[in-house]
């Protein structure tokens, strides 16, 4: 079983609904938030400047379930899972919990690309990378 990137913080004002309840847009920004925590945390970034291009890491499938509500100023505790290392592709799983309750799953996969002109191109994950990406996947 691959290790967990986790992370805790507070639900801010600014992120909910009039209803106070954390809005659902919130919780990609959140995904983000800790996925940037997570590749920090092994010596990389969502962009990399290598010798042959800047790499980057463009989402190509995102999801999320929301079983129960957030509200302003509840802890989650954010549990990320690199499910996935493909040779372009990465895939990570993200779980929200409000204590022991799991309250929302998501799922995102990003594609390994040159940044060139303003486009993209998809490249074979460098193996420095992919090395230091399954180091912090069996943590």
């Amino acid at each position: 079983m691959p290790a967990d990137f986790r992370m805790k913080r507070l639900v801010q004002f600014a992120e909910t609904d009039v209803a106070g309840v954390l809005h659902f847009s919130n919780y990609y920004r959140m995904m983000e938030e800790l996925e940037h925590a997570f590749l920090r945390s092994i010596g990389l970034s969502v962009i990399i400047e290598a010798p042959d291009g800047t790499i980057s890491w463009p989402r190509v499938a995102t999801s999320c379930e929301y079983f129960a509500p957030a509200h302003f100023e509840d802890e989650l505790e954010l549990r990320l899972v690199l499910a996935h290392i493909g040779e372009r592709s990465i895939t990570y799983e993200v779980e929200f919990f409000k204590g022991t309750d799991r309250i929302a799953l998501a799922k995102t996969t990003a594609v390994c690309c040159k940044m060139a002109g303003g486009k993209f191109q998809a490249v074979l994950i460098p193996p420095e990378i992919k090395s230091k990406l399954a180091k912090g996947r069996n943590a």
